[in-house]
């Protein structure tokens, strides 16, 4: 990016969100370093016009926090599994939502995510997540209805059986 003002605009504006971001992803001791590594990514690549920068700066986010965690399980240090060590649960007192969350696969996981927990549009977490928006809605739609089911299971039918026939 050419315009040093223009990126520090962004920069103060979505520092906090994309720090808010890697807080619900990562380890509290490697947000600040994660958040740091995005906006570098920011400041080489960041196209000159572009209307609303967060949902691309979430994007960058998830490459840099997906790097990280390449090169951590290289290293063979802890890397939290994103299914059972997701520092959302840190955030949850409810087992049962924890267990449900679990369940989905990991895109569906960062529908969830992207929309409920960073406040995007599904127009916005589409960009975010680095596909259409009808493709966004559909992994959206299916991982709330797993939620759903998980966390609202279908009862089971009962039958009345007679003592005698």
């Amino acid at each position: 990016m050419s315009d040093p003002q223009a990126f520090r605009a962004i920069y103060e504006t979505h520092h906090a969100a994309v720090c808010a971001y890697f807080a619900r992803r990562a380890p509290r001791d490697e947000v600040e370093d994660l958040a740091a590594e995005t906006f570098v990514v920011a400041w080489r690549k960041l196209p000159r016009r572009l209307e609303h920068p967060l949902p691309w700066l979430y994007a960058v986010a998830g490459k840099v926090l997906s790097n990280h965690r390449r090169k951590a399980n290289r290293r063979g240090a802890f890397a939290p599994d994103p299914a059972t060590g997701d520092p959302a649960e840190r955030f949850s007192s409810d087992r049962g939502l924890a267990t449900a969350f679990a369940e989905l696969s990991e895109r569906e996981r960062e529908a969830i995510r992207l929309v409920a927990w960073e406040g995007l549009s599904t127009e916005d977490a589409a960009r975010a997540a680095g596909c259409s928006r009808a493709t966004f809605s559909v992994r959206f739609s299916r991982a709330r209805s797993k939620l759903a089911q998980h966390l609202d299971p279908p009862p089971v039918a009962t039958y009345a059986v007679p003592e005698r026939i």
